[in-house]
């Protein structure tokens, strides 16, 4: 397994205001690095996504989450972080962090006996860096199924606490001050404790090794915490956060309307475009303690659709 970063040459072009001509030179750059990782249940293979190695572990944990395949850590036996020559013969026991047999661009997961995959959660794919949901072939088969009840959350988190994760999280990133180029998943108290962050190519692989993190820790479900992505929020995004019992799910940039859609069907706080000081609250309103109610608001609803 490659490091988190790779290094290249490329050819720095400046157009200074006073000058006539370009200034160029050539530089060291650092670029986010992109590995398949392949995950496997008990040998069979399973899927392939892109992405940022590291935490690899917790990835795929987060993963099978989201994928409806494990709701507890009782479930998983082993998992294993291999090159593919060694796996089939690997220690399943524990969750192997170092050493051969935790390096490698293959995740082999053991499940606890008499635990199966469903037909129809079974699937090869190549998942892409982008991609979070890409195996599916229907709107129903995307709809996220949880015993949870996230309207039943009683988390409250005030504006100004809001306001002030995306510095936190941004503070917190170590690999994207050198490459610029990563996503980034951040967990959150309602105080605006950081919890937990991680960093990949992909927004929905940040947010599953957040959900593995969470897994492996005995942390499920994230009741009354705050899930802050660094990109938009997507419906895979708000799946992944409903299937986690994660209550509120902010953004910097915009949600789907999809995403809002199964935010609102599932109880579940949806803030968007939360940059500067401002904010859009499309669903659960009642989560976000306001100073003042404006005008013709709906405490406690979802925002009137527009026409």
């Amino acid at each position: 397994m490659a490091g988190r970063t790779a290094r290249r040459r490329v050819l720095r072009i400046s157009l200074p205001g006073d000058a006539t001509a370009p200034v160029t030179a050539e530089r060291a750059d650092f670029l986010a690095a992109e590995e398949p990782l392949g995950i496997r249940i008990d040998g069979e293979a399973l899927a392939i996504t892109m992405r940022t190695p590291g935490d690899d572990i917790d990835l795929t944990a987060g993963f099978l989450v989201s994928e409806g395949v494990i709701t507890s850590p009782e479930d998983i036996t082993g998992i294993v972080i291999c090159s593919g020559e060694r796996c089939g013969h690997a220690d399943h026991g524990h969750a192997d962090h170092g050493g051969a047999a935790g390096t490698g661009n293959i995740a082999d997961v053991t499940l606890r006996p008499g635990l199966t995959l469903r037909p129809e959660l079974r699937r090869n794919f190549m998942t892409t860096s982008a991609c979070g949901v890409c195996g599916k072939t229907s709107i129903a088969e995307l709809a996220a199924t949880t015993d949870l009840d996230l309207s039943a959350d009683q988390a409250r988190v005030t504006p100004a606490t809001l306001a002030g994760l995306p510095d936190a999280l941004r503070a917190a990133q170590r690999v994207f001050d050198r490459t610029g180029g990563l996503h980034a998943a951040g967990l959150f108290t309602a105080d605006g404790d950081l919890l937990a962050v991680r960093e990949d190519v992909g927004r929905h692989n940040a947010v599953d090794k957040i959900v593995g993190w969470a897994l492996r820790t005995g942390r499920l479900p994230l009741s009354g915490c705050v899930l802050l992505v660094s990109g938009r929020a997507s419906f895979e995004l708000v799946q992944k956060a409903v299937l986690a019992g994660i209550p509120v799910l902010a953004a910097v940039s915009a949600p789907s309307s999809l995403a809002a859609d199964l935010a609102q069907q599932a109880g579940l706080t949806l803030v968007g475009f939360l940059r500067g000081g401002s904010m859009n609250v499309y669903t659960g309103q009642q989560r976000v303690l306001a100073a003042a109610q404006p005008a013709g608001s709906r405490p406690g609803g979802s925002m009137p659709a527009a026409n």
